[in-house]
């Protein structure tokens, strides 16, 4: 009977290696930097979306709250929103890189990992411009636009990527 399940063993069981090895490595990452504010990757995002705010017309200056391990969007003269490490959307690439090793299928899978990666890194500044804008202008609907919008967008990419993965990656067949 376990024989019948060996598949998708070996399937769950890659997941987990694979996901708990990243999620370390991330933490060893992030508590290197623990006093020096926000991480690295997320100030690096934060100033690609100022520069895009910037670029078009959305005037955006930063405001490092090294304290707080935040950095802060000052845009139309008001604070808007800020950010944390949380927005940086790792979590979710760690989640989704782990996903698709899973159904390893050799050199293919770290071309599509590394577009998908893109992909998704193009879609959370996106999201982050969005939500800026959103609180900028409309301010009463930014809690409904982070709280699930947003998210919505990029979990819905991860999950269309997923799925292109499986269908067309992973399960197709190698003498087809």
């Amino acid at each position: 009977m376990l024989k019948d399940f060996k598949p998708v063993l070996g399937i769950l069981l890659r997941f987990i290696i694979i996901y708990v090895i990243l999620l370390f490595a991330y933490q060893f990452y992030l508590n290197n930097g623990k006093d020096s504010g926000l991480d690295p990757f997320s100030g690096m995002i934060a100033n690609q979306v100022s520069a895009l705010q910037n670029t078009i017309g959305y005037s955006t200056k930063l405001y490092n709250d090294v304290k707080n391990e935040q950095v802060w969007f000052y845009v139309k003269n008001q604070y808007v929103t800020r950010m944390v490490e949380g927005c940086n959307a790792i979590s979710v690439m760690i989640l989704f890189v782990s996903f698709i090793f899973a159904f390893y299928k050799g050199a293919k899978t770290f071309v599509f990992i590394g577009v998908s990666l893109v992909l998704l890194y193009i879609m959370n500044l996106l999201r982050i411009v969005g939500l800026n804008v959103v609180m900028a202008e409309h301010k009463e609907y930014g809690k409904m636009f982070h709280d699930f919008v947003f998210p919505a967008i990029i979990y819905g990419s991860v999950v269309i990527l997923w799925l292109v993965w499986i269908k067309f990656f992973a399960l197709k067949h190698e003498n087809s």
